[in-house]
């Protein structure tokens, strides 16, 4: 009997079943591996398997046995835990910058590297037809392109838009190519944001990278690496609320001791905190003062109120002066 032309990939075929069908919990026999193989017109002999075991386990794969009245094997150790592909299922779920279709192909990329079994259990969590997911599936050319331009140490030209109420794209600055210096890719609040050097304003800008179109990697290189160099990451995003701009200032701040974790989730566990009483205490940050910022207090309530600069205070009065004319 001729042999099929698949029996040549039969230690290929092998791997695919171990690695997708077996777990600690779901081992196969051999005769159970055997029917396996012959769904891919691939025949396979007791001895020959046991050979092939060891190949695999010389490769790297880590093929286990329990030996009971029958022998049963299964793939061991993976690139990913369980709980790792779980997290990564969440990452990949929880982020609105994702469109529905791509948080979808995503999982289902995540799901190959484990078992079928343990795929059932991470797909089970997955919960996002309801969720306000991005519509925009150019991201992921524009995250690209920014990281082939970091790479290469050259600047970018694109434009910027935003959604007007007619649901349409209508472009800034007349629809002329922005040119900056990028820099740095980070997530604020759910979205990608691009840290970048304007040398036209001197200064570092962040931009929605959903936003952008048409990027284009051009062959003059990155200036304003100082200025990159002078901000700590950590602390740029703490203090830019909602990455939107304003002015960065010296805010004093007083909180409800409750509101510690909130605090330091926000400004930093190294903020210093000055104990006002029994229920107080009253800290001094740089703020990027926004319409942002001021709505991240009022949101907390009578438990936190500005005290200090005058301007910044005034600024809180406008604010909250101004929502409240809307109900009036």
């Amino acid at each position: 009997m001729s042999k099929s032309p698949n029996q040549k990939l039969k230690l290929l075929y092998l791997a695919r079943i171990l690695t997708s069908q077996t777990d600690e919990e779901h081992p196969m026999t051999l005769e159970q591996i055997k029917d396996a193989l012959l769904a891919y017109d691939v025949q396979a002999e007791r001895k020959s398997l046991y050979d092939d075991m060891e190949g695999l386990r010389t490769f790297g794969l880590d093929v286990q046995t329990i030996k009971s009245k029958t022998t049963y094997y299964y793939i061991g150790s993976r690139d990913f835990e369980l709980p790792e592909l779980k997290l990564l299922v969440d990452s990949v779920q929880s982020n609105q910058f994702l469109t529905t279709k791509k948080t979808y192909t995503l999982i289902k990329k995540l799901e190959s590297l484990c078992s079928k079994y343990e795929a059932q259990l991470m797909r089970r969590q997955v919960y996002v037809t309801n969720r306000v997911k991005t519509m925009n599936e150019s991201i992921f050319y524009n995250v690209d392109g920014i990281h082939s331009a970091i790479a290469a140490d050259k600047q970018i030209t694109f434009r910027y838009y935003e959604i007007g109420v007619d649901k349409e794209k209508h472009y800034k600055h007349d629809a002329q190519r922005y040119r900056v210096s990028p820099f740095a890719l980070l997530l604020s609040n759910e979205n990608y944001y691009m840290i970048a050097y304007d040398a036209a304003a001197g200064i570092l800008k962040h931009y929605r990278v959903d936003k952008m179109d048409g990027i284009s990697v051009t062959k003059a290189d990155r200036v304003g690496k100082d200025a990159f160099a002078s901000i700590r990451m950590d602390e740029y995003t703490q203090h830019t609320f909602g990455m939107f701009g304003g002015e960065k200032q010296k805010v004093t701040i007083e909180f409800a001791n409750h509101l510690a974790g909130v605090v330091m989730d926000r400004f930093g566990k190294d903020t210093a905190f000055c104990m006002v009483d029994e229920k107080h205490f009253r800290i001094t940050a740089d703020v990027t003062v926004s319409p942002q910022f001021f709505g991240w207090v009022f949101a907390l309530g009578t438990d936190a109120w500005i005290l200090a600069p005058t301007c910044v205070t005034d600024g809180m009065r406008k604010y909250l002066n101004d929502v409240s004319n809307l109900y009036k």
